[in-house]
């Protein structure tokens, strides 16, 4: 997480410097502030000197000028390491939604929109209040404990100690408000995707009369984001304590010490000096310090942490998901789905167990929840009830590297055919996409389109072509659970059994949801959905006991190559 931020400061090291010696011109006031009112006092109006008094006053004045030259300055500095920090994140963010969109088959949503706008510029302007305050309190506190020594030493013993503690109490509550601060910022995303789902349905809430569920799950999300606020404002209350032992204990023990001072031979000129320091430098350094730490500190590593991990690449997961979740498995149990609280359930109470490297193909009538079930594997939709665990996770929380799901309607992107074969596998060989290329049947579309570097769009490629290349691409993916939802309906059964067969080479579980029968015939089991029953089995067992798929191999047609659909 902190790889980022490294970065965007060792990028320019010009600029740090540049930020440094401004920094030094912005710190003038909090370094003469003291010394030049006890110096007008005590050697100018107090000894009747007005002219001296009004010298050292013109030297703190023209240290504020000089502070506002290199204010602007580091303005400029800092928008120099800040703004190329912004682009890098914002490239990650596009690159990461777009690699999770095209291995889940489905649109970025709310949450990736949230992360490349509000996220990306609240770490952004995050960055830039931490670098600001950050400098700022460092050089401040080096002038006063400067100004103060010179001053008089003696007093550095009732400022120091008590700063330390205050400083130190805010630096050991800063894991507590990452933690609430990330709750909120999740909260708040969770709020924004059941937004954007309401609004985007709102046609279908009111057909199904569901608008008193969908109103009691947007509120759940409100009062989930309004609970992590609370909570957040009840840690950020540590800040309160540090503020007053940092910033306002030192003035109660200058105060308290003043005959001390004043025995040291402290006039009151130097008692007044020492206050301005710690009213006017120290305690507003600490009090931006904690104010830009406490809350845009936690901002920004809750942001990184949230666009840096949470958003991982899906090409660079899938180790991850191998270690974690182990073979590529699905478990079903009492699973229940429809489309909305008053229809009719498309799947109902369904109990399936799919082993690791097992080949099974779905067959059932048009619209009877084949292609339900396949989005249900992958993630793709929640069931009503029961559960659904895919390599071990629970569906719809399993890593996109994990699974791979193509539909009816094959996306090829604009760009080079390697681009389009190599997405879901961007370390893969040369070797290993040569392999992809021969097991699925590509070599013949590689040469009509001049090689594998050759561009490729995809409205002047034929619906086989762009199967045949979608069918490439998720044979090099990493995942261990692949699902063809009629994704070779536009080849011809040739070419349909060399890509089918590849898969189950391949290695991994492999689930096809048959478009010819030939694609049962080649399954290890056979998955019936006839509305009212789900029944698997092999081919002889499913001629056996299911009366829809017996009445379709007896209307199959293998010279014709008869489609499954009725």
């Amino acid at each position: 997480m902190n790889r980022p931020l490294r970065r965007a400061l060792r990028r320019d090291p010009y600029q740090l410097v540049r930020l440094a010696g401004w920094s030094v011109a912005e710190s003038a006031p909090s370094l003469v502030i003291g010394l030049a009112i006890a110096r007008a006092i005590d050697e100018g109006f107090g000894a009747g000197r007005p002219g001296t008094g009004f010298a050292w006053l013109a030297l703190l004045g023209g240290a504020w000028l000089l502070a506002a030259v290199g204010a602007r300055q580091v303005v400029l500095a800092v928008a120099a390491i800040v703004e190329p920090f912004r682009e890098e994140l914002l490239a990650h963010v596009v690159d990461d939604a777009l690699r999770h969109s095209a291995a889940s088959g489905r649109g970025p949503g709310a949450g990736a929109v949230a992360r490349s706008n509000l996220q990306v510029e609240l770490a952004r302007d995050a960055f830039a209040s931490v670098i600001t305050v950050v400098r700022s309190f460092a050089f401040t506190v080096v002038s006063v404990a400067l100004g103060l020594a010179a001053l008089v030493p003696q007093v550095l013993v009732l400022v120091l100690p008590p700063f330390v503690a205050g400083l130190v109490v805010f630096l050991l509550s800063l894991r507590a408000l990452a933690r609430r601060q990330r709750e909120f910022i999740l909260a708040d995303e969770r709020t924004a995707t059941a937004l954007a789902g309401m609004v985007g349905g709102l046609r279908d809430i009111t057909a199904c009369r569901a608008e008193r569920r969908m109103a009691d799950e947007v509120g759940l999300r409100v009062a989930e984001q309004a609970g992590a606020a609370r909570s957040l404002a009840r840690v950020t209350a540590l800040r309160t304590v540090s503020l007053a032992v940092g910033g306002r204990l030192p003035i109660l023990l200058i105060l308290a010490g003043t005959p001390w001072l004043i025995g040291e031979g402290a006039g009151a000129g130097v008692i007044l000096g020492a206050l301005a320091y710690v009213t006017q430098s120290l305690a507003p350094a600490l009090g931006n310090l904690v104010e830009g730490l406490g809350i845009n500190g936690v901002r920004l590593r809750v942001a990184l942490d949230r666009l840096l991990r949470d958003g991982e690449p899906p090409a660079r997961a899938g180790a991850r998901v191998a270690a974690v979740t182990g073979d590529g498995g699905a478990e079903l149990r009492g699973v229940t789905f429809a489309y909305g609280p008053h229809a009719e359930p498309v799947i109902d109470g369904l109990d399936l167990s799919v082993a690791e490297g097992e080949h099974i193909a779905v067959v059932g009538p048009s619209g009877i929840g084949k292609s339900t079930l396949a989005a249900l594997l992958t993630g793709l939709l929640r069931p009503a009830s029961g559960r659904i665990e895919v390599c071990g996770v629970p569906a719809d929380r399993l890593d996109p590297a994990g699974r791979v799901l193509i539909p009816q309607e094959a996306y090829v992107f604009r760009g080079s055919l390697w681009e389009n074969l190599v997405y879901l596998a961007g370390d893969a060989s040369p070797e290993a996409v040569g392999e992809a290329v021969a097991e699925i049947g590509l070599t013949g579309l590689v040469t009509r389109l001049g090689g594998l570097s050759a561009e490729v769009r995809s409205d002047l490629l034929s619906p086989a072509d762009r199967q045949l290349i979608a069918l490439a691409r998720a044979y090099l993916a990493p995942a261990r659970l692949v699902v063809l939802d009629e994704a070779t309906c536009h080849l011809d059964p040739v070419a349909e059994a060399r890509a089918e067969d590849a898969f189950a080479r391949r290695g991994g579980t492999l689930i096809v949801i048959a478009h010819r029968l030939t694609s049962a015939l080649r399954a290890r089991r056979i998955l019936v959905m006839d509305g009212t029953s789900v029944r698997l089995g092999t081919h002889e067992e499913m001629l056996a006991t299911s009366p829809l798929y017996a009445d379709l191999a007896g209307r199959w047609d293998p010279s014709s190559a008869q489609e499954l659909v009725p």
